[in-house]
């Protein structure tokens, strides 16, 4: 076996092994986990810095491009990493490939539609009149 060869020799024989197409997969999870750290830490220690935790005050952090930039990107990348978790279970423990196709379909669908609501809600209260 070389070095650079991930499958057994029955594995070669029964025509199975590496499917060559785990590492950016794995890559990405980690990225978006150290994004939403960094992300999530930001968060925390801007609202401890807020003088006050009323609507009015979240709505003017949130309506200046140094509250709402970050946000976005917490909710794109959170977004993003939930999806990447649960599609990982669904290949993990749904076998049959239409199954397994259509049960990704449809929680593709509710990524998108879930971080689309939470950012035209973001984009509101950043282009909008603080109330």
């Amino acid at each position: 076996m070389s070095l650079g060869d991930s499958s057994t020799p029955l594995g070669r024989v029964r025509g199975l092994g590496s499917a060559q197409h785990g590492g950016e997969h794995w890559l990405t999870e980690r990225v978006t986990s150290i994004a939403l750290l960094f992300l999530g830490v930001w968060l925390l220690a801007s609202l401890l810095l807020l003088p006050q935790l009323d609507q009015r005050t979240l709505l003017e952090w949130l309506h200046a491009p140094t509250g709402a930039i970050p946000m976005a990107l917490f909710i794109i990348i959170g977004f993003r990493h939930a999806l990447d978790g649960v599609k990982v279970t669904v290949d993990d423990y749904v076998h049959e490939e239409g199954n397994r196709f259509a049960l990704s379909f449809v929680l593709l669908a509710l990524a998108v539609a879930g971080a689309a609501i939470a950012l035209f809600a973001l984009a509101r209260i950043a282009f909008g009149t603080v109330a």
